[in-house]
Parts: structure tokens; C-alpha cells; sequence
């Protein structure tokens, strides 16, 4: 066998568990995390030495490193960063590695790159805070000056000014010439908060999303591995990038959903820049005016400190929200706005004020049906209707993007006609303010009119210009933006979040409620908040009118904890997806009968997935909890090392799941 010491090993960018044995080039030897050249498989690939050889492969059969790059090592923390998720997410070390740097096009300088990295003053444009934003920032400040690992919660109500406290954080990170990095749940709120950051530090911010060009993403990529870049702000993959001297993680909006990756490598981005801010010794800020019950929980463990903003900033107070009790209004089968809100509207626009019209529903209709025999237009790849989408003038699958054109006869009883649209999106709201205040200025702001963070940025400028009336969209008009003129905000239909039987959805909705409400009254005038719900006595809707977040988040925790769910009980599901229906059955089964005789762990399932066929793959999954404290990883590691699924089916884990569909 060849000696351990005179071999390397290299972890590469491929879903592979294990780094590979090579030899170092002639007359040199690596450094452990250097970035080389190797061959691989009938080609060459960029991979990072990731410790030394193993020595259990004749040397005669091991391959030459071809080269080292000159690039900056990979920190230790990083590695172990990766070797960490990995672990967690029971992913292979090789893809955790991919979201580092992707291939040699990121990391290969060109010779025609030119960038001037950015110089960040941290006393550029101090503005003037309240006595509580002084207050909090010189916890976080201080927190930043101890250069050792805390993580504290900047809870603070909406307008409270924590994005201006939080970067005070930032001027304390820049001063003492570390990296600090800003996560945002969605690349729609950079345009918006790149121009706040560059105002306050007199310059713009790297970014590190899907949003950029191969050249930016470049381009960036070199300056903050070469530690050139002080302040980026970056969606849940930029976590993952080598940062050689990171000294403070702020996780914008905390709560958000959208931090969960869903694909891949699996992982809840939130969760991850915890355990990254741990490994590297620093500092970490959760920011959110509605913290998830997992923050809530840590908490109160005395896991996480605590720095609250119990007030808007200036003299802007809290909007007085109402509920609409749509049980009590008749209106016709065309009209969605109920007579209060449609009040409401004609008021605000009357006193050159602006509105704010919300339902979290994409496109014109969710469901299309002849009326002739019940037949509902449904994905032929998915468990899920189409969605019918005036602008583009199709049926779309926001699943799987299957589109298709309306169909002239029922396919089923083969009616001309016939076909109806149920239930409103947000294009079928515009249409009705259309025909009901024809004078008004309006757009939609939802995931799919919006290109990029640009074109969400130019809809926050008209708003702010007051070319708009009436801003309508989803619930991408609560990730944090600022309208001054915004007096009322109308909630089309309050309880859509609350089916489906998701154990998340209460708290989900509250959140995004609330995030909504606080979108009105920011500026000189009082704000109000009109909310249609055919439930007005469901605890969420009690909670948003009397603005007790606190009582209602206790109320949660009593829940979750009597049904064994987070964050008292761990889970983690397993599903099995495949073309063959019957061959996915019968795998779930035999998975569940090779389950661990563990008394600590309950197995529920294996059952239909809720989206029981997704991307034209049949899903069957199994729902594992165990007890808080469990090495639910291990646990599961152990278990399906014995397993063996047939090569066309696939196995999704997914620990700590976040959505049930």
C-alpha cells in the first residue's frame, strides 16, 4: 500500500461521499485546502485537498494532481462547515462542496476581469437613532467586539428600524476589518435594501444570488475568497462561500420559509448560519418582527439572546386592524372586494393616500372546471390543478411549470365552452379594480411579473413616487419594504393559509398577517389593516386584532409540544419516488419494515405524499419523530446503510422538514 503521508486526498464538486487518494505533481505538495487540478473519470475537475491520503490504494494505481491553483486556501471552518452539513443533511460531502464553487468558470479568472472591489466607510451616514435602537445596537455592537460566537434575536416590530440597528453591527464588524455577511430570504428584497446599505456605507454591497450573471457571480466569487469584499448580501447559498475572515452573520427575516431549500442538498438556510456562526466563533443576529417558534424556543432555552424594538421609529404608530366578516356581506359571484374594503379603497385613493390589496394566489384563477360534468384541468405530471394565467394566456403547473392552452371542448364530456375559472388570484383581483375603480393606478407585484430584483425595485420607486394607486400581489410585498404614503392595507382572503392540515399553519399565517398589516401606516399617517375572513373567531384572527403575538406563539408551543412536534420533538421524512406506482409502494413498505427498534422513535406511514404524484414521479413517504436530543442524522445514517432501493426509484431525506407537501 502506498505511504499515507506522501498521498493527498481531494474532495471534489460531485455528489460523492469520499474524497479520492492522489499523488502530488512533481516537486510540489499541496497545503490542506488548496484548490488543484485533477483527473477524473476521463477528465479533469477543480477539487480542494482535503487532508492527507488514506494509503489503502497501490500507489501504481493512484493518478498525479495536476496542478494547484492560485487561489487563497479554504479555511478550516469552511471544510468543516461542509463536512458539518453533510453530515446533518445525510448528503454527500462532494454536492455540500458544489455550492462553494460550482466548477472552474467561477473560479478561473479571465484575463479581460476587471473589479474594483468596493471600500465600506462604517461611519459614512450615521442617521439618528432612538434611544431603544441605540440601545439594542450597542448589544450587537458589543457582541461583534467580543469576536466569539453568540446568537441573539433583534426582535422588533414592523418599522421599528431594525435593518438601521442591524447595521450598526455591521459598521463594528467593518472596523475591525472583518467580512460580515447579510442573508435575505428572497433576491427580490435586494435592490430594495442595496440601496440602504449603500447609502448608509457609501458603497454597494457584493451580492451573491441566482440572480447574476456568470461574470458578476465570478467576479465576486474572487473578492470575497480573497477577503476583498468586507459586506455581502447574498440569498441562503451564499452561507457556503469560503469566507476567510467572516465575522458576523445577520439573517434578515428569519421566519421566512423561502430559507428552506427544498432540492439538492436539503437544508434550512436559517438553521445552517447558526451552526456556521458556531464553527467559525462569531457572531450571528436573527432579525424578524415575527420569529419562528424554533427562535421563540431557543430563546427561552436560554440558547439566544434577546434585544427587542417595541415601537415604530419617529412618530408612525401600528395600524388598527379590523376583520371583515365575509359571512355577513352578499356579494356576486364576480366580486371578491367586500363592501367595507371597496369603502375603504375609494376613501384612501380620494385623500391621494396609497393601498396595499394582498392574496397570496399567483395568476387569475387556481382552478378551472366544466361546468357541464365537474371536470377540473389538472397537471397530467403532477397531484395539482392549473392555474389559469391571464397575462400569458395559459394553464400553468406552479409545480412543475407545465403550461397548456385552454382547451375549446371538456376533454372529458367534450362540452364547447363549457369551462369556468374558480376563485380569484391576484390577476382576477386587478381585473376587478379594473371594472370597479377604472381611474385607479394599479400593478401586480407577485414571484412570477417580477424578472429580477431590478423590476422589483422599479415597483417599490412608483409607489414611492405615488404613480400607484394600488399596489396588488402576494406575499412578496411583506419581505420588509418601506411605503411612506401606504395608509391601507386589504386582505382579500385571511384563512387561505389555514387548510390543508399543515401542523406549520397557524403560525405561518400569523406571520405573514402580520407582516402584511405592518406594511401600512410607516409614514406621517395612521395606518389600518382590513382583513376578510370567513372564520373571525380562529386564534390567528383573534391574535393579529389584538396584536398578541406572544400569547398566541404560547399557545403553539403548548400545541406542538402535546403532539410531539418541533421544536420539542425532532422529525425528518423519507420519500420514495418513482415512475412505477406499484414499485414505489412497495419500496416505502419494505423501508418501513427495516426501521430500528427504537422505542424513542415513532414512524408514521408509509402513506401518499399530500402532492401524491410531483414532476410526473409517484411520492410515498415516511414521517419519523423522535425525542429532541436524538442524533436523528445517526440515527437514520445507521438505518439506511442497510437499504438498498432499485436503481430507478430515488430517496429524498429531508431532516427537520419544514413544508408537508
Amino acid at each position: 500500500m502506498t505511504n499515507s503521508s506522501a498521498t493527498l486526498r481531494v474532495m471534489l464538486p460531485a455528489p460523492l461521499a469520499e474524497a479520492y487518494d492522489y499523488l502530488p505533481a512533481d516537486g510540489e505538495k499541496p497545503h490542506i485546502g488548496a484548490f488543484v487540478e485533477v483527473p477524473f473519470g476521463g477528465r479533469s475537475l477543480i477539487g480542494v485537498v482535503w487532508g492527507a491520503g488514506k494509503g489503502d490504494v497501490p500507489e501504481n494505481k493512484l493518478k498525479h494532481i495536476i496542478r494547484t491553483l492560485d487561489l487563497p486556501l479554504v479555511p478550516d471552518t469552511s471544510r468543516a462547515f461542509i463536512d458539518w452539513v453533510a453530515a446533518y443533511t445525510l448528503t454527500p460531502t462532494g454536492a455540500v462542496l458544489k455550492m462553494m464553487f460550482g466548477s472552474a468558470k467561477l473560479i478561473e479568472p479571465k484575463k479581460k476581469d476587471a473589479f474594483a472591489c468596493p471600500v465600506f466607510n462604517s461611519d459614512f451616514h450615521q442617521p439618528e437613532l432612538s434611544a431603544d435602537q441605540k440601545s439594542a445596537a450597542q448589544i450587537l455592537s458589543d457582541n461583534v467586539k467580543s469576536q466569539k460566537y453568540s446568537a441573539t434575536l433583534l426582535d422588533g416590530v414592523t418599522g421599528s428600524g431594525k435593518t438601521e440597528v442591524f447595521c450598526e453591527a455591521i459598521a463594528e464588524c467593518i472596523r475591525q476589518g472583518k467580512q460580515a455577511l447579510v442573508l435575505l430570504p428572497e433576491i427580490a428584497m435586494t435592490a430594495a435594501l442595496i440601496n440602504r446599505f449603500t447609502a448608509r456605507f457609501g458603497a454597494r454591497p457584493i451580492e451573491w444570488h441566482s440572480g447574476l450573471s456568470e461574470k458578476q457571480r465570478r467576479l465576486h466569487w474572487q473578492a470575497i475568497v480573497k477577503g476583498e469584499a468586507q459586506f455581502i448580501l447574498g440569498a441562503r447559498s451564499a452561507l457556503f462561500l469560503p469566507y476567510p475572515n467572516l465575522g458576523l452573520i445577520v439573517v434578515d427575516e428569519e421566519h421566512e420559509a423561502a430559507y428552506k431549500q427544498e432540492e439538492g442538498v436539503i437544508y434550512h438556510g436559517r438553521d445552517m448560519a447558526v451552526a456556521r456562526a458556531h464553527l467559525g466563533n462569531i457572531p450571528i443576529i436573527l432579525s424578524s418582527a415575527t420569529p419562528s417558534l424554533e427562535t421563540l424556543f431557543n430563546l427561552r432555552q436560554g440558547k439566544y439572546g434577546h434585544v427587542q424594538l417595541r415601537e415604530r421609529f419617529g412618530k408612525a404608530t401600528m395600524p388598527d386592524i379590523k376583520l371583515v366578516d365575509m359571512r355577513a356581506h352578499k356579494m356576486s359571484a364576480q366580486e371578491f372586494i367586500s363592501p367595507p374594503l371597496f369603502a375603504g379603497l375609494q376613501e384612501t385613493i380620494a385623500t391621494g393616500q396609497q393601498a396595499m390589496l394582498f392574496l397570496n394566489r399567483r395568476g387569475y384563477a387556481p382552478l378551472t372546471l366544466c361546468r357541464g360534468c365537474g371536470h377540473r384541468l389538472q397537471c397530467p405530471q403532477c397531484t395539482s390543478w392549473l392555474t389559469e394565467h391571464k397575462q400569458s394566456g395559459r394553464l400553468h403547473c406552479h409545480h412543475c411549470n407545465y403550461t397548456m392552452k385552454l382547451p375549446e371542448k371538456c376533454p372529458s364530456c367534450e362540452a364547447v365552452g363549457k369551462f369556468a375559472a374558480c376563485g380569484p388570484g391576484v390577476e382576477r383581483i386587478a381585473e376587478e379594480v379594473t371594472k370597479r375603480l377604472p381611474e385607479a393606478r394599479f400593478a401586480i407585484m407577485a414571484s412570477d411579473t417580477l424578472e429580477n430584483p431590478q423590476a422589483a425595485q422599479d415597483l417599490v420607486d412608483k409607489m414611492a413616487k405615488r404613480e400607484l394607486d394600488i399596489l396588488i400581489g402576494t406575499q412578496i410585498m411583506a419581505k420588509g419594504y418601506h411605503f411612506p404614503s401606504l395608509t391601507l392595507v386589504g386582505v382579500v382572503d385571511g384563512d387561505l393559509g389555514l387548510a390543508g392540515g399543515d401542523p406549520r399553519a397557524a403560525e405561518r399565517t400569523f406571520q405573514l398577517l402580520q407582516q402584511m398589516a405592518g406594511r401600512s401606516g410607516r409614514g406621517k399617517d395612521a395606518g389600518r389593516v382590513m382583513l376578510q375572513t370567513t372564520a373571525p373567531d380562529h386564534a390567528v384572527m383573534k391574535a393579529i386584532v389584538k396584536g398578541d403575538r406572544d400569547a398566541f406563539m404560547d399557545t403553539e408551543l403548548s400545541e406542538r409540544e402535546a403532539y410531539h412536534l418541533p421544536p420539542f420533538w425532532r422529525l425528518a421524512s423519507l420519500t420514495v419516488s418513482g415512475e412505477d406506482k406499484i414499485a414505489v409502494i412497495r419500496a416505502a413498505d419494505h423501508l418501513a419494515s427495516t426501521a430500528p427498534q427504537n422505542q424513542n422513535l415513532r414512524i408514521l406511514g408509509p402513506a401518499p405524499a399530500p402532492f401524491a404524484m410531483l414532476r410526473g414521479r409517484y411520492r410515498h413517504r415516511l414521517m419519523i419523530q423522535a425525542p429532541r436530543g436524538t442524533n436523528l442524522s445517526a440515527v437514520l445514517r445507521g438505518w439506511l446503510s442497510t437499504v438498498k432501493l432499485p436503481r430507478n426509484l430515488r430517496l429524498l431525506v429531508d431532516i427537520d422538514p419544514y413544508s408537508f407537501l
